[in-house]
């Protein structure tokens, strides 16, 4: 007893770190983790990894596992926590239960709609229908807007849900669903429009792209006249997501504005376009990019001093034919991010490519080298060094972390700068991003626009923080993520 205050032993010190780790290793993977191939891991090794990881900290760690929803992880993560806690049923404790059940409902409204009704689906499927499930389906169907849009644009999915928690629905939306198609018509415009569309090739043009798509095959239209016609009907989103295709599709081309992509997205853009294109476009395109981080600093603001960066372009950053090019662009996103934010920034891109003054026209290639550039960041003695890479350091292996060690201890690790590792790829057989070493804290990130979070985070994989910092951590962001006005 040390001031009045008990110790605890050795094995509830284990016990405490044990938990931390866990829970921490946890979080990590969910920034950056999806049920997708990676370069260097296939799909079911990825799948196997993640549900074991959701199964264990749901069983040990039920209170964290649910706030982590409000920790800033990705959607695909989100989607599985929600779904296996519905499975899992309501928990006992009432205070609890109340968290738990807003902070799913919160979750579910912040969520892409396709990805909530393909939840729907799978509750369905695994006929997970207790009192609790039903509860949410029917008040998530009862807060949408436009539910005809929902009708049309997820019809399967969206009757699935309804049929799955007996759903009172709206006489036209339940003839609409679950009634043989005819000629009879709706008063509800939109249910109109698309019964007409089933019949007349000229009224596709009024319904959303992504329903109009689909019928503009069953009336063989071509591709050129559709994409021109449907046009005014995209989203921002679609329209990004479709500038490729249009590209290849003769006589036709799409206008975009540039200023409303994410940042993260615009670079994912930025990349499929060919080296020519780049070069064209350079001005424009940087001039894109720098508006896009500006407008994620105001969002989530971010004010450095002086800040050294350490970018990996080997061959894995073209990542995975799921998710081509993502670990390039979410580099290329990030170094345009801390760039605004930081008064002062260099970047040490690896390996080295003949100079450019746009760092755009970057390419992936070759093998990855983070040993020599982080000795060259050291040497500009920055405050911040951020290294964005997948964790395979391959030439030579296992190097930088010994360069941060060494230099910390022959410098002392109050003049040494903060090193931050940010890993946009998971790793299956470690359950987690990959590490570079024990020296330098890995944190997963998902997208570079969530930066400022992962610079938060970062203290707890450092393992300077306690299980209890980490527990108020997750408290705070549950409480501003239930007191946001988002919803």
């Amino acid at each position: 007893m040390t001031d009045g205050k008990v110790q605890p032993t050795e094995r509830e010190q284990l016990r405490e770190r044990c938990e931390r780790e866990d829970v921490i290793m946890f979080i990590n993977s969910c920034f950056a983790a999806t049920r997708q191939n990676e370069y260097y891991t296939d799909l079911y090794r990825t799948s196997v990894s993640i549900e074991f990881l959701h199964r264990y900290v749901l069983i040990n760690y039920r209170l964290l596992y649910a706030r982590t929803l409000a920790a800033g992880i990705n959607h695909f993560n989100q989607q599985q926590i929600i779904f296996n806690l519905l499975e899992a049923g309501a928990p006992a404790d009432t205070k609890q239960r109340t968290e738990e059940g807003s902070l799913i409902a919160t979750a579910l409204r912040k969520l892409p709609a396709n990805r909530v009704y393909a939840l729907f689906t799978r509750l369905q499927q695994n006929r997970v229908n207790n009192r609790r499930t039903r509860a949410v389906i029917k008040s998530y169907l009862a807060w949408r807007r436009e539910p005809e849009f929902d009708a049309i644009k997820y019809r399967n999915k969206y009757r699935a849900a309804a049929a799955h928690v007996h759903s009172r629905l709206d006489t036209e939306l339940g003839r609409f669903l679950f009634e043989r198609p005819s000629q009879k018509p709706y008063t509800t415009p939109l249910l109109n429009q698309y019964r007409q569309a089933q019949y007349s090739a000229a009224a596709i043009y009024e319904l959303p792209f992504t329903v109009a798509e689909s019928l503009a095959q069953k009336h063989q239209i071509p591709r050129d006249v559709f994409l021109k016609k449907i046009e005014p009907k995209m989203t921002a989103a679609e329209k990004l997501r479709l500038q490729s295709t249009a590209a290849r599709t003769k006589g036709v081309e799409i206008e975009f504005d540039l200023s409303r992509a994410g940042l993260t997205k615009l670079a994912l853009y930025i990349l499929s376009l060919k080296q020519s294109e780049h070069a064209a476009r350079a001005e424009e395109l940087q001039a894109a990019l720098e508006a896009a981080a500006d407008k994620a600093l105001t969002r989530a603001p971010l004010s450095l001093d002086r800040v050294a960066t350490i970018l990996d372009r080997s061959r894995s950053a073209t990542g995975s034919r799921e998710k081509r090019n993502r670990p390039l662009a979410v580099a290329l996103a990030a170094s345009t991010l801390l760039r605004r934010a930081a008064t002062e920034y260099r970047a040490f891109w690896t390996p080295t490519q003949k100079e450019n003054p746009f760092e755009l026209l970057t390419y992936a290639t070759g093998q990855t080298a983070l040993a020599e550039p982080l000795l060259d960041a050291l040497e500009w003695r920055p405050d911040l060094i951020v290294i964005v890479s997948d964790g395979y350091e391959n030439d030579p292996p296992q190097l930088v972390d010994q360069v941060a060690r060494v230099y910390r201890d022959a410098i002392g690790k109050a003049e040494t700068p903060e090193i931050v590792h940010m890993n946009p790829v998971f790793d299956a057989d470690h359950y987690a991003p990959r590490r570079l070493g024990a020296t330098i804290p890995t944190v997963g990130l998902r997208d570079a626009e969530d930066i400022p979070i992962m610079l938060g985070f970062a203290k707890f994989t450092a393992g300077t923080a306690t299980l209890d910092e980490l527990e108020r951590y997750l408290a705070l962001r549950v409480n501003r993520m239930l007191n946001s006005d988002g919803t």
